[in-house]
């Protein structure tokens, strides 16, 4: 079955827009995505019907909002299919949740001398929290090279997998060039040394089905503002019997079981690591924006992207003196290319000028960039509502780019 794009596009009032005179064309959904009618109508229900604080009210109001919120956490359990809803903690986004494990798994297992494994494709998300946790520790971040291709390079990965890893972490498709990694491949070779493993899921979630059961991935983190859904909101999934064993990350609220001056105790799980009060329009708001992948099957979303990358690529490699950075077999979303005499930041204000969203810049993937030997890339990145009209756009844009500048 195909998507109805036209259908699909009324449901994001943001698309109709007028940008400088011209129809909006959308194509930074890397940054962020943007959010269907029925994730507005909910945070604006909340809002005006439902707003009060949870899990200690005994009124009306908070009763309701408790409920919405544990039912938004049961929902992404079985979106993830994790095996409880404890093992799902909301948190800001993929940062926080990333910053979680590094200081509650940290102060639990990692010692001096340790080592964390991570690719050369991670964003900055994925690199300082664990040089911070290293140079506290004493530890060592090791790092996976990458091929031109800008794919892992396998046989170095399994050398690094050494007695000395207690951590790999790990994105599923890079921000920066749309690489998808081999993850479940990863995770079984990393287990068989017994080796847990984090999964960055802030690229992947909103364009493949991931079932964190079938990965065996220890712990995996998404935000909800690239899945559709409200800024300020994310998912920590994360196996009981690693969350059980790891400390709170941070004091006060609800992570409290009971305080005394001499000693606290915290809450049981998922709650001992949802310190102050969450933001529970944010995960409640969140729960639509999934099922809105859902109902649109993640399958389908998956092939029209498929579809519309490889238009991408056929049509924007014709255009003279441009390079792609980043050429994976396994590819989702992202289009990333220079222009070898022009910077990528005068190819994005010229595109505005047409109405077109790229992002310029290192992406927040600034080891990458070394890599490649290009300080900033231009990205294109889609969505299931982008067509192969905003494409062709995108070449005649580029176009006037070449010729602006020639």
């Amino acid at each position: 079955m195909t998507l109805n794009i036209q259908k699909i596009r009324k449901d994001f009032p943001i698309l109709s827009q007028i940008i400088r005179g011209k129809p909006l064309v959308y194509l930074d959904n890397a940054a962020t995505t943007q959010k269907p009618q029925v994730v507005l109508d909910r945070l604006t229900q909340y809002y005006e019907k439902e707003n009060a604080n949870i899990h200690r009210g005994v009124h009306f109001l908070s009763e309701r909002a408790t409920e919405e919120y544990e039912k938004a956490r049961r929902f992404i359990q079985k979106f993830l299919n994790a095996k409880f809803p404890h093992e799902i903690i909301f948190t800001r986004g993929t940062t926080e949740g990333i910053n979680l494990i590094a200081s509650s798994f940290g102060k639990k297992f990692i010692r001096e001398g340790d080592e964390i494994l991570i690719s050369a494709l991670e964003h900055h998300s994925n690199i300082v929290p664990w040089q911070i946790l290293c140079e506290e520790k004493g530890a060592k971040l090791k790092v996976i090279p990458i091929n031109l291709q800008g794919e892992i390079i396998f046989e170095e990965f399994e050398k690094l997998l050494t007695h000395k890893v207690k951590l790999l972490s790990l994105l599923y498709i890079s921000n920066a060039l749309g690489t998808v990694n081999p993850v479940k491949k990863m995770i079984k070779k990393a287990h068989e040394k017994n080796i847990p493993v984090l999964i960055d899921g802030a690229q992947s979630t909103a364009h493949l089905k991931v079932d964190v059961q079938a990965l065996d991935c220890d712990f995996y983190a998404f935000s909800g503002h690239k899945t559709f859904g409200p800024t300020g909101i994310g998912v920590l999934y994360g196996k009981e019997k690693w969350l059980e064993e790891i400390p709170p990350y941070q004091g006060g609220g609800d992570m409290i079981a009971s305080v005394s001056f001499e000693k606290t105790t915290y809450n049981v799980l998922p709650y001992k690591f949802e310190a102050g009060t969450p933001n529970i329009a944010g995960a409640i708001a969140l729960q639509p924006a999934l099922e809105y992948l859902e109902n649109l099957g993640l399958d389908q979303i998956a092939n029209h992207e498929a579809g519309l990358l490889s238009y991408a690529i056929q049509e924007v490699s014709k255009i003279d003196q441009l390079r792609f950075i980043g050429q994976a077999k396994e590819k989702a979303s992202v289009l990333s290319f220079i222009f070898e005499d022009i910077h990528p930041h005068d190819i994005g204000t010229v595109l505005d000028s047409e109405g077109i969203a790229i992002r310029t810049g290192h992406h927040c993937a600034m080891p990458v960039m070394t890599f490649f030997k290009v300080p900033a890339t231009a990205r294109a990145s889609f969505a299931f509502y982008n067509t192969r009209k905003e494409v062709d756009i995108l070449v005649k844009g580029l176009e006037k780019v070449r010729k602006v500048f020639s």
